[in-house]
């Protein structure tokens, strides 16, 4: 069965779809590949998911990437109990793009500001045009951080106090980081964090099919690709459904779209 096969055995149902798709096949629905996995037992639930109520501070919005930026900073356990390394991540809401990454030893303003800056240069952020939103840490809420801000023209953003869903972006990217198959333990030195760093934020940027944005990856959103992928999906949807007509009970598939419209904590109306 092609859910069997290496490339696809730990991938979800969409994420197979989606990889098929942009290769020019369809086989069935995701509800079918479900289906042939509760056959067989091999669906199961992780683990419990928490909801949150929705807050109406700060209400930011990006119609497109590199308007809304997010960042946080997460400890990775060392080698021994009580021991870390700091990763930063910056994550563009739009496109689910993370935009940079460092990990360091320890984490401070000093290196806070020495990240944001090599990220603004590197995507070419113009004064004006970029809010960089960020829970209340000691580096996000540091003098130097704002200073630096505003000498980049770049407009600042926090969340409410004890408030952790006002960043749900860096915090759903953190829980797939963390969750990752092959995510250890415990990191037994910088070097094997930093490898495992590099290899996973390529794979999460150009590989991973995010459900967030149709099944497509990170880059395809962040650099203007999706239009024309979602065009071929199409093809090959529209082709599918020319041999097989009886197969589609509701009509002519069609592919997912992304939204157009991403927010953190959308106002009442948006809502």
């Amino acid at each position: 069965m092609t859910l069997h096969r290496p490339e696809f055995v730990d991938k979800a149902p969409p994420q197979v779809y989606a990889t098929l798709l942009d290769q020019g096949t369809y086989l069935c629905s995701v509800s079918t590949m479900y289906r042939l996995l509760r056959e067989s037992r091999e669906v199961r639930d992780r683990r419990d998911q928490i909801r949150h109520p929705i807050y109406t501070k700060p209400e930011l919005l990006a119609t497109g990437p590199r308007q809304v930026l997010t960042w946080d900073i997460s400890e990775l356990r060392g080698p021994v109990k009580g021991s870390y390394f700091h990763l930063y991540v910056m994550i563009d809401i739009f496109s689910r793009f993370i935009v940079g990454w460092m990990l360091a030893s320890r984490q401070n303003a000093k290196l806070a500001g020495t990240f944001i800056r090599q990220v603004m240069q590197r995507e070419n952020i113009g004064t004006g045009t970029t809010i960089l939103h960020a829970d209340r840490g000691g580096p996000m809420i540091a003098k130097s951080t704002i200073e630096l801000l505003d000498a980049l023209g770049v407009e600042p953003s926090h969340s409410r106090p004890h408030v952790s869903n006002d960043n749900p972006f860096s915090e759903a990217h953190f829980k797939t980081f963390k969750y990752h198959p092959r995510f250890p333990e415990r990191f037994y030195s910088m070097l094997e964090a930093e490898a495992f760093c590099s290899t996973f934020f390529p794979w999460y940027n150009t590989e991973h099919r995010h459900s967030g944005i149709a099944l497509l990856t990170p880059a395809m959103v962040h650099y203007g690709q999706a239009g024309a992928i979602l065009d071929a999906r199409a093809v090959v949807l529209a082709a599918a459904h020319a041999r097989n007509p009886e197969r589609f009970i509701n009509g002519p598939p069609k592919p997912q779209l992304p939204p157009v419209n991403v927010w953190i904590n959308p106002p009442q109306s948006a809502a």
